[in-house]
Parts: structure tokens; sequence; C-alpha cells
């Protein structure tokens, strides 16, 4: 089977291999990977600059789709030919997160999915409906988890309040999506006025040109009369954090996502004091939360966006237009 490795402090750090396809030992399943999805991390990984090193030949991606076409001994819960998508934490499945859950993740501590083959425990993979495809199915195991994390599992959105989200990447279309079908008012961000009205048309309620309006903080409290925003989906980092602080409402909260603009800020906790605000660590999600997003998916017909699909070999291009910050919503390689 073809397979990418990545291969820190090489002039060609993602490279494609050649490999034996695996054979499923007790309670495995081997899937045959139809479609992978990327993130932002990918892009880290294949740098090395994640936050963790990553050991030469590591398997990056975390985010695939396919069909079981073989398993091992002892499996119960899946059969050949079911269609699945991999778990980003194959230990969290349920109920709070521990070290041991959340201490291991595809794509970076585990060999990930950007495989024709992948070789995982059964509890490391979820059935997918069949109202979904498996390209979409692809998009869902990090950006449509950490959406659905962020909405409904940190705290429990509901209809009427107000949902600010940074950019028109992988999370944020999603939670756009999770929040216009929970009856929230959404405003958005975007540095492009095109992709500001793509926005538009998928329900978005306010729509905010952080280029021409880098106080976006204050045209939020503007749109608002006051209040400000029940819920921020904070992408950024340092720069955007700061602004979150600004126009969050008394008792809101900011749901901490990404580390879009970098690791180092200079926010300052305080801010959160006179508002009676909080901030949620948000760090994908557990298989009981997957369950439940997918439920929400076909109950309200929610299709991801995907922005455009690669071939298996074009891997690094896919990476270099995630670099660029070109799309709106998801990348796409389709494997098999």
């Amino acid at each position: 089977m073809l397979r990418y490795e990545v291969h820190p402090g090489q002039s060609d750090t993602l490279r494609l291999a050649r490999s034996t396809a695996p054979v499923p030992g007790p309670g495995q399943v081997l899937v045959g990977i139809q479609a992978v999805s990327l993130n932002y991390r990918d892009l880290l990984v294949s740098r090395n600059t994640y936050f963790s090193p990553i050991p030469a030949g590591r398997v990056p991606c975390s985010d695939g789709a396919g069909r079981v076409i073989a398993v091992g001994a002892g499996v119960t819960g899946l059969a050949v030919g079911d269609r699945v998508a991999s778990l980003f934490f194959p230990g969290w499945q349920g109920g709070a997160p521990t070290p041991a859950a959340v201490g291991e993740a595809l794509g970076a501590e585990l060999d990930g999915v950007l495989a024709e083959c992948f070789l995982s425990h059964e509890r490391g993979l979820i059935r997918i409906p069949d109202e979904i495809t498996l390209a979409e199915a692809a998009t869902l195991p990090c950006a449509g988890l950490t959406a659905w994390h962020a909405l409904f599992e940190a705290g429990s959105l509901t209809p009427g309040q107000t949902v600010v989200l940074q950019g028109t990447g992988g999370v944020s279309i999603f939670a756009l999506q999770l929040a216009k079908a929970a009856g929230a008012r959404v405003i958005i961000t975007s540095s492009s006025d095109a992709k500001l009205e793509r926005a538009r048309s998928l329900g978005a309620d306010a729509c905010i040109n952080y280029r021409t309006q880098p106080e976006w903080d204050k045209e939020v409290l503007r749109l608002t009369g006051g209040h400000g925003a029940d819920v921020v989906v904070e992408v950024g980092g340092p720069g955007t954090l700061e602004r979150s602080l600004n126009c969050v409402a008394v008792g809101g909260r900011i749901a901490y996502v990404g580390v879009l603009t970098g690791l180092a800020g200079q926010a300052s906790p305080v801010m959160l004091i006179p508002r009676l605000s909080t901030i949620n660590g948000i760090f994908v999600g557990s298989r009981a939360m997957f369950e439940r997003l997918l439920a929400a998916l076909v109950a309200h017909k929610i299709r991801p966006v995907i922005d455009q699909e690669f071939a298996f070999d074009q891997a690094p291009a896919a990476l270099a237009r995630m670099e660029s910050a070109a799309h709106f919503g998801k990348l796409v390689l389709r494997v098999g």
C-alpha cells in the first residue's frame, strides 16, 4: 500500500512511501481509506512545529473515512463493508477527558490516516450514517466535532443567543451551520468579502471584514446593542483572543479552539472578571460527542462544506492551499 510519512529535518518533509498492508489482530479493523480531510494541525505536523516532536516515519492526518476491508478476532461492532470514520482520540470514548484518553491522537502521537489502508482498534472507528458521504464523513473527526463540542458540549447553545465566529475555515463553517440549525444568531469575520457573502448564503446574520474593520470587537458590540457575544469560537489566539475578551457578553463564554495566529500572546484573563465570563479549552471531543454530532447532522440535513478535492498524490498541493488560507470550509484528499 501507499502512505505518506513525515520526516522532520529533511528537505522533503512529507514523503510518499510504499509499505506492506497490515493484517488486523485481535480487536483490530483494517479500513480501506477513501477520503482524508486536512486540518491546520496537519500543516504543523508536516513541518514538525506541532506541540510535541513528530517521530520520523509518522503517518500524518487524523481525519479519514472509508470501508472496513478486514476484521480481526473478537471484533463485534464492525463488519467488512461498513462505512466508518476515524476518531481523533481513540481512547476518549465518553465522559470527562483524562490524561490517558487525550494523551494519544492520530497523526501525531499515533500514525494517522493519510494512507491507502488504516489499521485501528475497533473502538477508534465510528460507523457513518447512510445520509453522509465518505468525503463528507472525512471532514468530521476534528473540525466538525470541535465545532459541536464548542457550541453544545462545553456549554449548551440556546435559540436566540449570539455566536461570533472567526474566519471561514473548517471549524468556523461547521459552527455556522450548527449554530443556525439551533436557532442562534451568527456574526462571522473574514478578510474576504467574497467569503463573507458565501457565509451569508449559509445563514450568517452579520458579516465583518476585519481588514476594513480591524476593531471587529467594537462592531460586535454595536451589532448586539452593547450586549456582546454569548459564545465566541476563538480559532486564532494572539491578537484575536484580546478582541474576543472585549466583546464577550456578561455571563458569556469563549470556546478556545485554535492557534492560527501563533502561541504567544498578551491577553489578560482579568478581563473575564467584570463580565463573569469563562474560557473553555476545546480539544476535539469524544466518541459520545461524535455520535451526538452525527445525529444532529442527519436530523437537520446539514451537509459539510468542501472547498476543494485533491487526488491522493496531490497532498503537498492540498497542504499549500491550507497554508494560503484561501479555502472556505474543508479540503479533502480522495484516496480510494
